[in-house]
């Protein structure tokens, strides 16, 4: 265990910075204008304030006390022999994302041991919130974490744990001036510093695979940060199978279509390794979709779910729910994937979480359009969520679906709204998501232009689609595109009268997006038009075995069944 060292010369004054006055008192009230008037014995004020923080949060996170199987994880510290337990269990839940719950251990190890400056930095880092995801904490959550990372500094500790709490430091500072790819990147470079620093710290080299992984861009389809990231953490899965981080960030590190096959060990071995973390429940699916394994993705999102909603992690349960949703529309399991999303609809939480907001957005326009029920699609309205991307995923459903009912106008409408939402991350500087709703704009123009008969305009703006889709990887946000660009330029073909080309789309398609009941019934009918009567049975094979367990007869079954008999 690390022991304490004391500093020559401290390198923060001894009085918390203006910024922390005004955070303790916000976040805490009178507990926080009863720690700056306490602040000469720093022991005093973390006491202080993790016992009033412990108070306040207690009714918020009742039941966080005991939150049973996290994962095993030996983080060496300096903190009390009391207190070891809950530290290892803190830096678990890290290693799962659960954020509020992860937080409160931190918290209440704060309270028995104000000492443990380390715990300071456990809050932090989750505060950080996903580092993959790309959007970063709330602006107030960056304040509390800078506030609290000044804490951590005027505690006397060891130089390890004083290099972690530097480490995470590096991302909060000057926080507010930097855009998140900044951050992010001095992250990694902060935390790959301090695995070369630490070489025997088994924890610090996985930390550092995290956020070289976070690094990762989805325009990147060499896969460079994930392919670093992952020769960490193979290394580091051989010494620890029992770890939630390494099997966590194996995943997210293979969480590509061409790499995706790699993942499956970990993903298969995470949600038994923590099955009380609502992430590591969810996380599995990310490689189940990737490679078609519907089955596994809709069962454990239903796990996380259920988890996720009796922990308070709202976020984290409309995440699972769409995720199942996706898997269960490929099983023709409509029904079930209709019960889902009631379920999490029944969840009320704010639409201004992106989690939420993309889910809420996301789920009926799949429905609707894995479906084709274009007409469903049209009558779509978008949630009032301030986040444009999210927005947009409605005015899509709804443009499609216009446009492949005859409603050329609604479709020129939906269109226009679109547009508003792309103008508005292009000035945000939000180049990804900007980049998404791009594809989703070609692709909605492909389809008015058929509409309106210009076949060769609209073939063109679908092939775009599909080639900007294609170099620009998914999000982690979402288990695939509401539809695939590729296979709607597919459909395309197909409606136009060439099924070859059609055929050879909803292949390439496929080699992205496995096992997907559109695609296959889209091959088949291709393959039949054309004459190839051997793929055109594959496919419907295919598309049969994959139904096996529907629990809704399609008009696209029927028709397969139809082809089998023949």
């Amino acid at each position: 265990m690390d022991r304490p060292v004391g500093r020559k010369k401290p390198s923060r004054p001894s009085t918390p910075a203006p910024v922390t006055d005004i955070i303790l008192q916000r976040e805490f009230g009178s507990g926080g204008e009863l720690i700056m008037k306490q602040r000469t014995v720093i022991a005093s004020v973390a006491a202080l304030l993790f016992t009033t923080a412990a108070a306040l949060c207690h009714d918020e996170h009742e039941g966080h006390g005991a939150h049973g199987q996290v994962g095993n994880v030996n983080f060496s510290n300096s903190c009390a022999a009391a207190v070891q337990a809950d530290m290892a269990r803190g830096v678990a839940m890290l290693h799962s994302f659960w954020f509020s719950a992860g937080e409160q251990v931190f918290r209440d190890v704060l309270a028995r041991d104000p000492s443990c400056a380390i715990a300071y930095w456990g809050i932090a880092s989750l505060l950080m919130t996903n580092p993959l995801g790309g959007a970063g904490p709330l602006p107030k959550d960056a304040e509390k974490a800078q506030a609290l990372i000044d804490l951590a500094r005027q505690i006397p500790t060891t130089a390890r744990e004083r290099d972690y709490i530097e480490a995470v430091g590096a991302y909060y500072q000057d926080w507010a001036n930097r855009p998140e790819r900044a951050r992010q990147e001095t992250r990694s470079r902060a935390y790959e510093a301090l695995a070369a620093r630490y070489p025997d710290d088994d924890e610090a080299q996985i930390f550092s695979a995290l956020y070289i992984a976070g690094t990762q861009s989805q325009a990147d389809q060499t896969y460079a940060a994930y392919a670093r990231a992952a020769a960490i953490l193979e290394q580091q899965f051989a010494k620890h199978p029992d770890h939630p981080g390494v099997a966590h960030y194996l995943i997210h590190s293979y969480d590509a279509p061409p790499l995706a096959a790699r993942g499956l060990t970990a993903a298969r071995l995470y949600a038994g390794i923590a099955p009380d973390a609502p992430h590591a429940l969810h996380m599995p699916s990310h490689i189940f979709t990737r490679v078609g394994a519907w089955e596994d993705s809709a069962s454990t999102n239903r796990r996380s779910f259920e988890v996720a909603v009796r922990g308070g992690e709202l976020p984290e349960a409309y995440h699972a729910s769409d995720y199942a949703v996706y898997a269960d529309l490929q099983l023709a399991r409509d029904a079930a994937a209709l019960g889902v999303m009631a379920d999490a609809f029944k969840v009320k939480a704010s639409p201004s979480q992106g989690a939420v907001a993309y889910a809420s957005a996301a789920m009926p326009a799949r429905y609707a359009l894995e479906r084709g029920d274009w007409l469903a699609a049209k009558q779509l309205s978008p949630v009032a969520s301030g986040l444009a991307y999210t927005e947009a995923i409605t005015l899509f459903a709804r443009a499609i679906g216009a446009a492949r009912s005859g409603d050329a106008a609604a479709a020129e409408q939906a269109a226009s709204d679109l547009g508003v939402r792309h103008q508005k991350l292009a000035d945000a500087g939000n180049i990804y998501w900007a980049t998404e709703v791009e594809i989703q704009q070609r692709a909605v123009a492909g389809w008015i232009a058929f509409a309106h008969k210009n076949v060769d305009d609209a073939l063109k703006l679908m092939r775009e689609a599909a080639d900007l889709e294609d170099r620009n990887e998914k999000h982690i946000v979402t288990p695939g595109r509401i539809l695939p660009a590729r296979e709607l330029l597919g459909d395309l073909l197909y409606e136009t009268g060439q099924p070859v080309l059609a055929l050879r789309e909803y292949e390439a398609s496929q080699q992205r997006e496995p096992n997907r009941f559109r695609g296959y019934y889209g091959a088949a009918r291709a393959a039949e038009a054309a004459g190839d009567r051997d793929k055109a049975a594959t496919y419907y094979g295919k598309l049969l075995t994959l139904a096996t367990n529907a629990d809704t007869e399609r008009p696209e079954l029927a028709h397969a069944r139809a082809y089998a008999g023949r």
